[in-house]
Formats: C-alpha cells, structure tokens, sequence
C-alpha cells in the first residue's frame, strides 16, 4: 500500500488553523446534527454527461491509476485527476483559485463535517446515485454526517495495537500496554504524532472521549502521553509496519489497514477501552459547475467492481456490502481487519469536527510530540 498515503488524517500544526478557518465561517461546533446543510441546486436526472467532465482531488494511490480511462469508457466524460497528500493541502486547494476547477473531493469525515458547516458542499441527490443502496445501513449512522446528507463514505477503519506476537509476553489487550509496556518492550513502542491519534491512546485509556474539548481532561490524557514519551522508539506515523517487519519495533498504533497482519507474527487488536471510528468520504462541492457528472461518478465508484478495488489493493475496508462480498475469501485470511464487521466499526467512536477547539488538540500535540 502506498506509504504516502495515510498522512491522510491530520498535519499537527496546520489542520487546525483550517479547521478553524472553516468552523469560523459556520460558527462549527462539532454538533453534526444541527450542521446547516445548503439548498440542493436543480440538477437534470437526464443531462449529457458527454458535454461535461469532471476534476477530482484524491489521495495518491488512493484509486485505480486507470480511473480516468475507465470513467471516459462507462460514463463518456473526460476525468482529471489530481492529487493531495493530507486532508489539509486538499482545503488550501479548495480554498485556492484552482479550487474552482474542483468538483469531488475526497476527504476524510470531520474535513467533510467542516466544508458543510463553512456552506462549501452541494447536498446530495439521492436519486442521482442508486448505487447508494449498496452500501451497509450503518454507514448512514456517522456522526459527522447523520444520514449521508452531504458526503458517501469511501473508506473507513478504526486504530488499534498492532503487535509482533513472538517479540511480546503477554499479548497487548490495553492502550495500558503501549502507554506503559513492560520493561523488555521500552523503547520498542512507537505512537502517531497526527494530533488526534496521538492524544487518542489515552484519552481512551482514561475512559474519555476522544471528541472532548474538556481542559481538565486533556491535561489528564497530555500528562499521560508526556509519562508514556520516555518509552518510545519513536513517533512513527507511516514506517511503524516496517519497524515491526524488521524487529525494531514489537508494538505500535496503527490504522488497522496499514497494520501488515499478512506477515508472520504480526496481529492486530483493538485494546478493550475501545477505539475511534474514521471514514474518508467523497464530497461535491457546491461551486461545480458539473454536478450532474459529479453524482454519475459517485454512483460508479459504488459499484461493487470498483469499490472493491480499494480492499483489495489498499486493504482498506469499504462500507459497501456488494463489494465487500466479492472480496477473495484468502485475502481476508491473510488479513483479519479486513474481516472486521459493522457492527464491529461502529462500536468505535467516530472523528468529528471540533471547530474551534480543534486548537486544544494542536496544542496538546506540540506540547507533547514536540518536546524532542
């Protein structure tokens, strides 16, 4: 899987001036049930989409490399796509002059829940997408976007402990045991420096969640991670695989598709306090001048062949049941998360939005990860 691609969370210092450049044009809270969604444009169920076309800003390697001779071939209009590293270069770019040209995005769910919230997104047209039916009832169930109003999840995963099993005693059930290993496993831990996912070990250890803006508890969970930094090989946000591939590392935070549970040895768990639920989406923005277009590609990556693609290529898993199914039965062998349920999803805690106390986070982060 491409190693450039998961930087797809959170830069630590400049995701937050964003957020709080979007929540500030909303006044964004985080409270996805009350996000303004903008008046739905008149779009033509029966436009020739030949006359159109469509530029797109995707993660690299994060769809096919044919993706847009495939679109040309099915649905008759010219793809561009380009591409951007974090959830963050994909805003400046929304919010640059190029961003005009920019018709889907594709961002993960609280980027999403901000550009709503900042009246960026044209609201979805159900009717236009019928493949919307593939997808499992529960992914209408994330808390940045209650219903699929204004986003369709591409991806989505939770963050666990992904562990050598032969390089540790006692198997890992805690983020106790990434917090405080035992003495053999000091220095052979590594965390995420991407500031929700540093402060997500203990903010769930501490029983919070992972959502609060409470400054007692983020003291809390920041004295923790400042305990636990003595115990680490390092911060590790993309080689933490390779580090346990090798020996250097036995336990690290990881996302569960970039966990490598196909090697011998290496497993995958999510400790018993619990975890997050993230998605990344697809969005319209509301300045396309191609929303008919922009809808038929929607509807075409939900199809079961194509979705499919992203599991079978990235391990990632998609929350569309027809292509789930179609996933080879060796290939979720050799990779448990991929066998993670819905239902197993949704016991974690979805990443929302947090407006302006998305600051709270970036300061914890540099008071904790940037104290080298």
């Amino acid at each position: 899987m491409p190693q450039n691609r998961h930087i797809r969370h959170v830069s630590t210092v400049l995701a937050a001036g964003l957020a709080l450049t979007l929540a500030g044009c909303s006044g964004g809270t985080g409270a996805t049930e009350a996000a303004p969604v903008a008046a739905a444009a008149t779009l033509d169920p029966n436009a020739d989409l030949t006359k159109q076309n469509l530029t797109i800003t995707i993660w690299d390697g994060y769809s096919p490399k044919d993706l847009p001779q495939r679109v040309k071939a099915k649905l008759g209009f010219d793809l561009k796509v380009t591409l951007h590293d974090t959830n963050e270069d994909a805003l400046s770019k929304i919010h640059s002059s190029a961003g005009k040209e920019i018709d889907v995005a594709f961002v993960s769910g609280q980027y999403a829940q901000a550009l709503n919230e900042a009246g960026l997104l044209e609201p979805l047209h159900p009717e236009l997408i019928p493949n919307l039916a593939n997808l499992y009832p529960e992914a209408a169930n994330l808390s940045y976007d209650k219903g699929n109003r204004f986003s369709v999840p591409y991806t989505w995963g939770t963050t666990g402990l992904c562990y050598r099993s032969d390089l540790v005693k006692t198997e890992p059930t805690s983020w106790k045991d990434l917090l405080s290993p035992p003495p053999a496993l000091r220095g052979k831990v590594t965390m995420m420096t991407t500031e929700r996912w540093l402060a997500l070990p203990a903010l769930k250890y501490l029983r919070y969640s992972i959502n609060t803006s409470d400054d007692a508890q983020l003291k809390k969970a920041k004295d923790l991670l400042v305990k636990a930094k003595k115990n680490l090989l390092g911060y590790d946000d993309t080689t933490f695989g390779d580090r346990l591939k090798s020996g250097e590392a036995a336990i690290v935070e990881a996302w569960d598709g970039w966990c490598p549970t196909s090697e011998k040895n290496i497993k995958f768990v999510v400790p018993k306090e619990g975890s997050d639920l993230w998605a990344d989406t697809m969005v319209i923005l509301k300045s396309s001048k191609h929303k008919e277009a922009a809808h038929a590609f929607i509807n075409y990556i939900l199809d079961p062949e194509i979705h499919g693609w992203m599991a079978a290529n990235i391990l990632y898993k998609v929350p569309n049941k027809a292509a789930m199914d179609k996933v080879d039965p060796a290939l979720l062998a050799q990779n448990p998360p991929l066998k993670m349920t819905p239902a197993d999803l949704l016991q974690g805690e979805s990443i929302i939005d947090l407006g302006q106390d998305s600051a709270k986070f970036t300061r914890l982060a540099n008071e904790v990860a940037g104290k080298r």
